[in-house]
């Protein structure tokens, strides 16, 4: 099923089971264990009014998300009004030898979690203007193209994933945060690019001689 692996801050969940990854892998869910990690726990009824769904549309998916171990009943709730807490895992899966079917599913997770991230740029963008100066100038979004070996990509990850753990616990720990901090979306990706692999065939002189067509 899953291997459990430990940080020195929080506890990391490698998936392994395809089931598990479906689990999650639908963007109302993402939603759902979104809200319950930042707000703490909630009923399906709360839920349903933050994300704009039917309280028995969001029972049903968190009991989806509860099989897969993403979530759990909280006490202090009771039959209609079950309350629903986040468990406070890292997940981590998309491994080099993985089976076809967790593959298959790590891919379509992924997907998922990606137009997600995507979503929540483009909601910030149309929005932006909204937020004080401070924030204007606070944010940012920033991309470049480096050459690495993967020894060196490796330990750029390892590097990324210090910085975020250095803040992570603040999810979990409400009276560690500073007065005035706001959630605030990190997302980072290191990736090959095989379409600037290969240089583009130099020019002939032919081609050189030649004028574009109107």
């Amino acid at each position: 099923m899953e291997d459990a692996e430990t940080s020195e801050q929080w506890p990391i969940r490698t998936i392994r089971d395809p089931a598990v990854l479906r689990a999650m892998a639908h963007p109302l869910r993402l939603r759902l264990i979104e809200l319950l990690a930042v707000h703490g726990p909630a009923t399906a009824t709360r839920l349903a009014a933050q994300v704009g769904e039917s309280p028995a549309n969001c029972s049903w998916h968190l009991r989806q998300l509860a099989a897969g171990g993403y979530i759990e009943e909280a006490p202090g709730g009771t039959g209609r009004r079950r309350l629903w807490k986040f468990v406070e895992t890292g997940h981590c899966y998309g491994g080099a030898d993985d089976e076809p079917e967790l593959a298959a599913a790590g891919q379509a997770a992924g997907a998922i979690q990606l137009e997600h991230e995507v979503d929540r740029l483009r909601h910030w963008r149309a929005a932006r203007t909204d937020e004080s100066p401070e924030w204007r100038e606070a944010v940012f979004s920033t991309n470049s193209i480096a050459w690495l070996t993967a020894d060196e990509l490796a330990a750029l990850n390892r590097e990324v994933m210090d910085l975020y753990l250095r803040h992570i616990q603040r999810h979990f720990a409400p009276e560690t945060r500073p007065a005035g901090s706001r959630p605030v979306r990190l997302v980072a990706w290191g990736i090959t690019d095989t379409d600037l692999e290969t240089p583009a065939e130099p020019d002939t002189p032919a081609d050189a001689g030649r004028r574009p067509r109107s």
